[in-house]
């Protein structure tokens, strides 16, 4: 990629709320690390987070934190010059890593509901969600990644249900390689997962700007949840 290239990109991202670049990365990396990810989970790990919040976001996801684990396999990936380079040109200078973390879906499990990983009310204070995609979503097995575009302009997340259909959504099918590059104050949710698994590894970061603590508080249509203290507030 060139300079251009990267600038492009991140106009189109500033415009959209996210941008998705197929075979992005390796196929045998993405391979390598699906490897690594399945042996840590096995085909039916334990929901992390408790009962009152799985209830109300529908967010039946098992998170995973590898490199707080010492597990470096995923440092490659985070370290791709590339990466940087376009979380260069959409952040500026001076952002910073918060954290890698693998998302895993059961067979059978709803997806996400429609959601903002942090509170939109000051432009400022966003992450960026940098999702690796290590094995192919497609429609047979479900997981698709909905989004609305330009939502990262439009403030809260507005009440309703959890998994409506909006006439502007449009619906993703990442394929091994795929990245997206999703503001957190973009509206997006994730479909059923109607066969086998679903994974996707999150290299969450933020601008210089943004306070270390941005995604405590997720926003969605039904209440407000700040995981640091495991409760609803708002």
């Amino acid at each position: 990629m060139t300079a251009n290239d990267y600038k492009a990109l991140a106009q189109t991202f500033w415009k959209q709320g996210y941008i998705v670049i197929d075979d992005f990365f390796d196929e045998n990396l993405m391979s390598t690390s699906q490897s690594i990810i399945m042996s840590h989970f096995g085909e039916s790990p334990v929901y992390a987070h408790d009962e009152q919040f799985i209830q109300l976001s529908k967010a039946e996801v098992v998170p995973w934190f590898p490199q707080r684990e010492g597990e470096h396999h995923f440092d490659t990936i985070e370290q791709d010059p590339r990466l940087i380079a376009l979380s260069d040109v959409i952040l500026g200078a001076n952002w910073y890593s918060q954290y890698c973390m693998v998302m895993f879906s059961k067979q059978g499990s709803v997806g996400q509901a429609w959601h903002q990983d942090c509170p939109p009310e000051d432009a400022t204070q966003y992450n960026l969600n940098r999702l690796v995609y290590t094995k192919d979503i497609n429609d047979d097995d479900g997981g698709e990644v909905y989004i609305r575009p330009h939502s990262h302009l439009s403030g809260p997340l507005s009440k309703g249900p959890l998994f409506e259909d909006f006439e502007d959504q449009v619906v993703v099918l990442p394929k091994k390689g795929t990245l997206i590059l999703l503001h957190g104050h973009c509206w997006h949710r994730i479909g059923e997962q109607k066969r086998n698994s679903r994974i996707s590894t999150n290299y969450r970061a933020a601008p210089q700007s943004a306070a270390a603590d941005i995604t405590d508080i997720c926003v969605y249509r039904n209440m407000r949840y700040q995981f640091s203290k495991a409760k609803v507030v708002g």
